[in-house]
């Protein structure tokens, strides 16, 4: 149980980061934080992201200031590691 709650505030925190790294764009997406699993483990630790990860970020930036707004992921996409991932992944933090 522990595990499977680690593994949700992961997948949020991955999500709430893309949305502090990606701007609003004029694509229209379906904004689902799950889209942003593939970052987990880079957000929650000092792995560096996989190119699935930036990919991901890539295509959920229209939806990152919504993520941001949510006070569930904005612990997550404000945190120094989504910070890290957002730069390596060079995708600059929107402000929103």
């Amino acid at each position: 149980m522990v595990m499977i709650k680690a593994t949700w505030v992961s997948i949020f925190a991955i999500v709430a980061v893309l949305l502090v790294i990606l701007a609003p764009a004029a694509e229209a997406v379906t904004c689902s934080p799950m889209q942003l699993s593939p970052c987990a483990q880079a957000i929650t630790s000092s792995s560096p992201p996989s190119a699935l990860c930036c990919a991901k970020l890539k295509e959920q930036k229209p939806c990152l200031c919504g993520y941001m707004r949510n006070p569930s992921l904005r612990r997550f996409v404000s945190s120094p590691n989504a910070r890290k991932v957002s730069n390596r992944c060079k995708l600059p933090i929107p402000r929103c």
